[in-house]
């Protein structure tokens, strides 16, 4: 138990040294609001994580220490270079190597930066509100912001590092990891809605706001699911059951089977019986995403082409046309070129600068001048 516990801290102390050279650069910025600049390098530093935990994913470096929080009870897989180099010679092909051991351990390591920022935010929050409660800082400039927003972060993210846990723990069980993905971005959100707070100004809307308020929350919604149904497809190894595009297989609607394909609670491979998950449960599995695809395009895609037409909100409607755009060349390229490494993460960093842009626009337009007026 000590053992455990002397290992936490130094794991922790990794964290606290990778956060320190970010709120450093955070103190050295010349933005006058070093709150906002600390969301925005948390926000940064999130996305890093995101992008290289689909990387950690995608070369299924995910049980490289197959131990948890240290690797084989060491804070790094240099202490644990035995054990590693002893589970490789067993299995030369296995989830154990030297090279995975050390994407697992520097994924966690940029984790535990990410929370030690989190908790300078939360700090920093309740500092700033305790401040404004007394009458001598009434007249500061600082938005008066809830830190109840930044305390739910905290909590987030502690929930986040549970689900990592179990990713490990669970042997990659694919419910798991696909919440594990899901969350993340979830924080990403979070954290952008909580940068988009900081701003001083808001945007005004034309006589489209109507449309964009019911709009954009709608296609934020529907990326989420088409994201869920790729990192059910990830999670289950199924990105190459099917081959060609737009046929599946030589096929527009191949064999389906519904039962196995989305049975949720069962161990990666298996079904919930045990036995070896069928080839057609993951023909089902990528099938769905690609199909579920258009929609998601469509309503992301038209939510651009309206934002189109607002004159603060042009640029970001075509920015979210061209990431839209490259999203869907990779998913495509994963495919015709069987499944190239960079071309899958820089698939799973379009998913993830998608949110991140959906959720700029939605609270742009959630608290946009007409909607306050209205």
């Amino acid at each position: 138990m000590i053992d455990k516990l002397v290992l936490a801290l130094a794991l922790l102390a990794v964290g606290f040294a990778l956060g320190s050279i970010a709120l450093w650069v955070v103190w050295r910025s010349k933005d006058t609001n070093k709150y906002r600049k600390l969301i925005a390098v948390t926000v940064f530093l999130t996305f890093d994580l995101i992008v290289f935990g689909g990387f950690t994913r995608l070369t299924d470096s995910g049980l490289g220490c197959p131990d948890w929080p240290g690797c084989y009870s060491e804070m790094n897989p240099l202490l644990a270079h035995e054990e590693i180099k002893a589970a490789e010679a067993a299995l030369p092909h296995g989830p154990v190597t030297v090279a995975k051991a050390w994407i697992e351990m520097i994924h966690r390591y940029l984790a535990m930066a990410v929370g030690m920022l989190i908790v300078a935010q939360v700090i920093v929050a309740w500092r700033m509100w305790y401040q404004n409660r007394h009458a001598q800082f009434a007249a500061s400039k600082q938005p008066k912001r809830s830190p109840w927003m930044a305390s739910f972060l905290l909590f987030f993210v502690c929930l986040q590092g549970a689900f990592g846990a179990w990713t490990v723990t669970l042997k990659l069980q694919p419910i798991i990891v696909t919440t594990h993905l899901l969350l993340g971005l979830g924080l990403l959100s979070l954290l952008v809605w909580s940068l988009e707070r900081e701003q001083t100004s808001l945007i005004k809307l034309t006589h489209r706001a109507s449309v964009l308020r019911i709009l954009a929350p709608v296609a934020f919604v529907l990326l989420w699911m088409q994201i869920g149904f790729g990192g059910w497809v990830s999670t289950n190894y199924a990105a190459l059951a099917c081959t060609g595009y737009p046929t599946c297989n030589g096929v527009l609607l191949p064999d389906l089977d519904w039962e196995h394909a989305f049975h949720l609670w069962r161990k990666l491979g298996q079904t919930a019986e045990g036995e070896y998950l069928p080839y057609s449960a993951l023909v089902t599995i990528q099938w769905v995403h690609r199909s579920f695809a258009w929609v998601a395009i469509f309503a992301v895609g038209s939510l651009a082409m309206i934002l189109r037409s607002e004159p603060h909100l042009k640029i970001l409607g075509n920015q979210v046309l061209a990431v839209l755009l490259l999203q869907f060349l990779t998913g495509v390229g994963t495919v015709y070129f069987n499944w190239p490494l960079a071309l899958a993460v820089l698939h799973n960093a379009g998913a993830a600068m998608l949110v991140l842009m959906l959720t700029m626009i939605n609270y742009r337009v959630r608290y946009s001048s007409s909607a306050q007026a209205a």
